[in-house]
C-alpha cells in the first residue's frame, strides 16, 4: 500500500474510492478492475500500475479503509473523558457507519477469500489483530471503572467481542435483521451491562 501510494498518491486514493464503491455493488467475485479504472476516470494500467493486479486492489483497499479506522477507534478508546459504557455505543454507531462506507463487505469478502488464498489471509489476520490489540488494549485500561472481570483475561475478552463484531456484520449483510434477529441491537444491549458494572442505571 505504502509504495502505491508514494507513486503518485492522489491516483492511487482515487482509485481505491473507486474499487471501495464497485466492490460494494458487486462483491469481491464480480469486481472488475476494468469497472474500477473507468468509475476512477484513469486508464486501466493505472490500476496495474499501483497495485499489480486485482487482488493487489483489493487488498490495499481493505489496508487503506483498516488504517482509517483503526486511527479513529484508537482516538475513541482513548478519549478519557467517556465511559467504557459510552465507547461501546459509540462502537456500535460507528459499525452503522461502517456498513455504510462499505468497508463491513469488503472485510466479510476478504475474509471469504482468504480461505483459499494465503496472501490475503496473512493480510485480513494482521488487519484483524489490529482491531483485537485496541480491544484487550481498552479492557485493561478500563478495570479500575468496571472492576476484576473474573476469570477473563482481557485477551479472552478482546477474542469475544472481535467475533462478536465480526459475527453480527456478517448475519447483518446475510439479511438476518430482515428476518427478526435483532444483530445489531443485541451488540448494543452490551452497554447495559457495562454500564451496570460502572454503577450507573441502565439508559435504554
Amino acid at each position: 500500500m505504502a509504495g502505491a501510494l508514494s507513486k503518485k498518491p492522489e491516483t492511487s486514493v482515487t482509485l481505491l474510492e473507486a474499487a471501495k464503491q464497485v466492490l460494494r455493488q458487486n462483491g469481491y467475485a464480480g469486481l472488475s478492475t476494468r469497472e474500477v479504472a473507468a468509475a476512477a476516470g484513469v486508464p486501466l494500467s493505472q490500476i496495474h500500475y499501483h497495485f499489480g493486479s486485482k487482488q493487489g486492489l483489493v487488498l490495499a483497499l481493505f489496508e487503506y479503509l483498516n488504517a482509517q479506522l483503526l486511527s479513529r477507534q484508537n482516538a475513541m478508546f482513548g478519549d478519557a473523558t467517556l465511559t467504557l459504557s459510552e465507547r461501546w455505543d459509540r462502537a456500535c454507531q460507528y459499525l452503522d457507519d461502517d456498513i455504510g462506507s462499505g468497508y463491513v463487505r469488503v472485510l466479510q469478502e476478504l475474509i471469504a477469500a482468504s480461505w483459499h488464498d494465503q496472501a490475503v489471509a496473512e493480510v485480513i489476520r494482521a488487519g484483524i489483530m489490529g482491531w483485537v490489540d485496541l480491544i484487550v488494549d481498552a479492557v485493561r485500561r478500563s478495570e479500575p471503572e468496571i472492576g476484576s472481570l473474573g476469570r477473563f483475561s482481557p485477551e479472552e475478552v478482546g477474542a469475544l467481542v472481535a467475533n462478536a463484531f465480526i459475527g453480527a456484520e456478517s448475519l447483518y449483510l446475510l439479511g438476518l435483521e430482515k428476518q427478526g434477529s435483532p444483530v445489531r441491537r443485541s451488540l448494543e444491549r452490551v452497554g447495559d451491562l457495562i454500564r451496570m458494572a460502572e454503577g450507573a442505571s441502565p439508559k435504554r
